[in-house]
């Protein structure tokens, strides 16, 4: 039976409540919010103790993994606590709100060589996987990304101090897919634009943004972001090479080769998959099907800190 402690018990621990819940040989021990009547439902449908304190969760319940799902600004020792404790780790992205807080999170994981799984879902989808095996050996030339939606409507996402803006905390999932099935980034210049969103209230945080980047494999990159399209939107990321173009949304991968147009359905869901894939780690204490590492997500975290620097100075900034 695994013990799993919980820190974080807002919207996206939802789904992770959700799947761990339909898996057997889990036992549900403890459950952490500051907001003390979120822990408390989610102690009243899935069973365990109810705590407004990590330390208290760690000590009194002893878990063998936690799963933290906080905002950016929230991240404040708790990942620490548990590495010192021998507790493996599942961590929401983004996994802090600047440098210096992921890289102390980081040497205190690798420190305890603890399991560490970060929650890039998007990795997870069987056809990500068929998309690498087809771009493996092909030069790649050009990377195309975009995040253009409306704005979530938590009150932390649209401060810049809270959240690290909408690169840091939901574009990153391009980023990721982009490292991912494209190779790391050498060098990031970005611009942002702001004055659409003059009327909501307590909103700093860019309304659009485009970051270019220069592959270390020697493609060009550039994804976009936007907050203000309550209208549709979408989010695609699209791959150029000599032979095809995959182009990928949600689950589906579409090639288009000379001639030739071949779709590839997701036949997974991409949170379970990620909660099966780090149960079994701890269980088992073999990490080589976890996609997403603290160490492999610092990169990408890292790259998107780049982005708002680069907005900042102008200049373009290496990761």
């Amino acid at each position: 039976m695994i013990k799993l402690g919980f820190v974080g018990c807002g919207g996206i621990m939802q789904e992770h409540y959700k799947h761990l819940s339909a898996m057997s040989g889990i036992k549900m021990v403890g459950h952490c919010d500051v907001v003390k009547e979120r822990a408390e439902s989610a102690a009243s449908r899935f069973g365990g103790d109810v705590f407004t304190e990590f330390e208290a969760l760690y000590d009194k319940t002893k878990p063998q993994a936690v799963y933290v799902a906080v905002p950016p600004y929230a991240h404040c020792g708790m990942e620490e606590a548990a590495a010192e404790r021998g507790i493996h780790l599942f961590i929401e992205k983004p996994i802090a709100i600047n440098r210096g807080t992921a890289k102390q999170i980081d040497a205190a994981v690798r420190k305890a060589k603890i399991i560490t799984s970060v929650g890039y879902c998007f990795r997870y989808y069987n056809t990500v996987e068929t998309a690498r095996q087809i771009l493996n050996g092909k030069p790649v030339s050009l990377i195309r990304g975009s995040w253009n939606g409306g704005m979530p409507g938590v009150w932390w996402w649209r401060r810049m101090d809270k959240s690290g803006g909408q690169i840091v905390e939901q574009t990153t999932h391009m980023f990721d897919l982009m490292r991912y099935l494209c190779g790391e980034v050498a060098e990031v210049y970005a611009v942002a634009s702001t004055g659409c969103m003059t009327k909501v209230e307590n909103f700093d945080v860019h309304d659009s943004s485009v970051v270019t980047m220069r592959m270390k494999n020697g493609a060009s990159a550039a994804i976009t972001s936007s907050c203000v399209c309550n209208h549709g939107g979408g989010v695609t990321l699209e791959i150029v090479t000599p032979e095809a173009t995959l182009s990928i949304a949600g689950g589906t991968v579409t090639v288009k080769e000379a001639g030739k147009i071949t779709e590839h359905h997701a036949c997974v869901n991409m949170y379970e998959e990620e909660d099966k894939v780090f149960v079994e780690a701890v269980r088992t204490g073999k990490r080589t099907r976890i996609k997403s590492s603290y160490a492999d997500a610092l990169k990408t975290f890292l790259v998107t800190c780049a982005a708002n620097e680069s907005i900042q100075s102008g200049l373009p900034v290496k990761p």
